[in-house]
């Protein structure tokens, strides 16, 4: 079967949720093949994560998700603002979560973080902080409570899937860093 084959055609769309993070929308589909039916999906913002290594070890963060009810330990990361690039807010979001500026931020890549739930626009743009150094000042949002840590690369990459380290992000921006080192 071709590709043209596979597709479904949109007739109607209707917003069921708005949220601050994102929007939840049931559509009204029907495929070339036949098959229709009522389909949801998420339209999320566009967020970003951050690589940065200092002195042979990860840049992160410790934090309470509410989704899992649970501690992970992650690469610091948010939200991209109306206007921003990926790049400007992998250094706002890298020096607000863990006190470190970057000479340099290099976008490694992006990815839709689950294309059967997520729209297009809800991109992770998974970024490196060249030559991060300490700034000793961080700026948490209002709702965010948070440790840094300094954690060595082959801990996270082993650990990776396990205990705190459990975070998907995590996992999409170690892929990216391999595929950077591999190249550099």
């Amino acid at each position: 079967m071709d590709k043209e084959s596979l597709m479904w055609t949109t007739q109607s769309e209707k917003t069921i949720l708005k949220t601050c993070v994102f929007d939840v929308i049931a559509k009204e589909q029907q495929a070339d093949a036949g098959p229709k039916g009522t389909y949801y999906s998420i339209q999320g913002k566009r967020c970003v994560c951050i690589v940065a290594v200092y002195e042979g070890k990860l840049v992160m963060v410790r934090q309470y998700r509410h989704g899992s009810e649970t501690i992970t330990s992650e690469i610091p990361g948010g939200i991209i603002d109306d206007g921003e690039t990926p790049e400007e807010a992998a250094a706002r979001e890298l020096e607000e979560e863990s006190g470190f500026r970057a000479e340099k931020i290099i976008l490694l890549g992006k990815v839709n973080p689950n294309p059967a739930l997520f729209n297009e626009g809800s991109e992770l743009y998974v970024c490196l902080a060249e030559n991060p150094s300490p700034t000793g000042r961080v700026n948490y949002d209002a709702d965010e409570v948070m440790n840094d840590l300094l954690v060595s690369y082959e801990e996270v990459l082993n650990s990776f899937g396990t205990g705190e380290y459990i975070h998907s992000f995590l996992g999409t921006a170690l892929l990216f860093y391999q595929r950077y080192l591999q190249c550099h």
